[in-house]
């Protein structure tokens, strides 16, 4: 199977933007799918979860079911949303507007940018600390780094990230296509080379953990992995025919998605469960931490794989934040909105690697805080297209006239609503390393407090996403109905 299969656009460039892809170049088959999820995610920043999963107090056995289980169901969840990509042939956003209005859309919308700006910058972020750790261990610069060794790789990360998302579909297709031989022969041979580095007796020594530190383990998971994808998964599902099954567009984004992290979250618990000081590094430096298992032999070539892998995931974070952009109202091209994003991703890199302390603390509490309204807002958007029975009204979606509206003021008040209640039983976890982020768990009380068992276990995500589900799947029957027989 190549990507050479997927049709290509005549022009270097796609100049589609959030417009609805025509029919004739619907081309791509749902197995096409399989390419950029599985190249996105096979990085081996994915190890590192291995370290933030064991982070809990919970075992081995634990973590491995709670892994499967999160990312398969996350993926899942993308799968569904994917659905409306190949139904409307249209961005995720714009197609989300049938749920919320055309007008309405805005409003999460926004969360979705901040979400996809904020993923694609951490990647990016991961790239520089990992080049800079592994030329150091290289003997290249020193133990502090070089500040033109950061300039240098947070430029030319982000060059290339930026250049592939202004190039456009096709272009990522095809890239992702070989990035995913690639990254994957050479991570193949980074668990073969630090295989030795396993203590067999120390991993599965861990005791068991409580179920409230399973479940937040498990909302770690899946708010890391696939729900951080939700937002832009029809983006990449819009090229396929309309004919072609549900169940199948569902199906390769799951396995495309899953495969890799379940493996690199397995080798990465092993790992993190026989050194306590790895784990602990990994917090500061996820990719550099486990480049120091390697021989010196191995490290450039790592280095350089890393930075693919991590380089992948950015682009389709990039480009996917472009379109959402576009979808906001800003009336420029495709290629700019995707460039607009890449200044935004370069100076947020500047600033944290430069002058913020810690990684993973502001990462996991930025993860948590976004990750509460998109889970509503995936909730909401999944029950309505499994409630839609046809396609939808290319038309309308851009009309506030049309079928669809500029508001509506249930699937607003939902996401409102859930969103609410989510921060309220969630915590912040890095209070000293993202302060900003105190204001939640106002509603802790009700389950023994912030200091209670089920204070860290973060079910206002669970809480949003089930509840924004339940409500749209009952509320907004009738008025789908009547969206679809207009």
């Amino acid at each position: 199977m190549s990507a050479q299969n997927i049709a290509a656009s005549p022009a270097l460039i796609e100049r589609n933007g959030i417009d609805i892809i025509p029919e004739s170049e619907r081309t791509a088959r749902p197995r096409d799918l399989f390419w950029p999820w599985f190249a996105a995610n096979v990085s081996v920043f994915g190890m590192s979860y291995g370290s933030f999963l064991l982070g809990f107090g919970i075992s081995l056995w634990q973590a491995t079911i709670v892994a499967v289980v999160g990312i398969v169901v996350s993926f899942l969840l993308c799968g569904l949303i994917a659905i409306a990509g190949k139904r409307g042939s249209a961005p995720t956003m714009v197609l989300s507007r049938a749920a919320f209005g055309v007008q309405g859309q805005k409003i999460p919308g926004i969360v979705s940018w901040l979400t996809s700006i904020g993923w694609e910058t951490s990647l990016t972020i991961t790239a520089v600390l990992a080049t800079t750790t592994v030329l150091h261990a290289l003997g290249w610069v020193g133990k502090d780094g070089d500040v033109a060794v950061h300039l240098i790789a947070t430029v030319l990360v982000a060059a290339l990230i930026v250049a592939a998302s202004v190039l456009g579909y096709h272009t990522i297709m095809r890239l992702q296509s070989v990035l995913t031989w690639l990254t994957g022969a050479f991570t193949v041979l980074f668990l073969i080379l630090t295989f030795q580095s396993i203590d067999w007796a120390k991993a599965f020594g861990h005791p068991d953990g409580t179920l409230a530190q399973t479940i937040g383990a498990l909302v770690m998971v899946m708010t890391g992995f696939g729900l951080g994808w939700i937002n832009i998964a029809a983006d990449w599902s819009r090229y396929q025919k309309r004919s072609v099954s549900d169940r199948q567009i569902v199906v390769w984004n799951t396995i495309g998605g899953s495969v890799a992290p379940i493996v690199l979250v397995f080798f990465g618990l092993l790992l993190a469960g026989s050194d306590e000081k790895l784990s602990a590094a990994v917090g500061a430096d996820p990719i550099g931490a486990l480049a120091a298992l390697l021989p010196a032999w191995a490290l450039f070539p790592f280095l350089i794989v890393a930075i693919l892998t991590l380089v992948s995931g950015a682009v389709l974070g990039i480009y996917s934040s472009g379109l959402t952009l576009l979808s906001l109202g800003i009336r420029i091209p495709r290629p700019a909105a995707a460039a607009v994003d890449g200044v935004i991703l370069t100076v947020g890199t500047i600033v944290v690697v430069f002058f913020a302390q810690d990684f993973i603390g502001p990462f996991q509490s930025f993860l948590i805080t976004l990750g509460v309204p998109m889970a509503g807002w995936a909730g909401i958007l999944i029950a309505d297209i499994l409630r839609r029975r046809t396609d939808y009204d290319d038309a309308a979606l851009f009309d506030p006239r049309g079928r669809y509206g500029a508001w509506d003021g249930v699937s607003i008040a939902t996401l409102v609503g859930v969103s609410l209640v989510g921060w309220g039983f969630v915590v912040n976890t890095f209070a000293d390393a993202a302060p900003w982020n105190n204001w939640q768990g106002y509603l802790l009380f009700l389950i023994g407090g912030r200091q209670g068992e089920w204070a860290y276990a973060n079910l206002g995500v669970f809480l949003a996403l089930v509840l924004g589900f339940v409500i749209t799947w009952f509320a907004r029957a009738a008025r789908i109905r009547r969206q679809e027989q207009a």
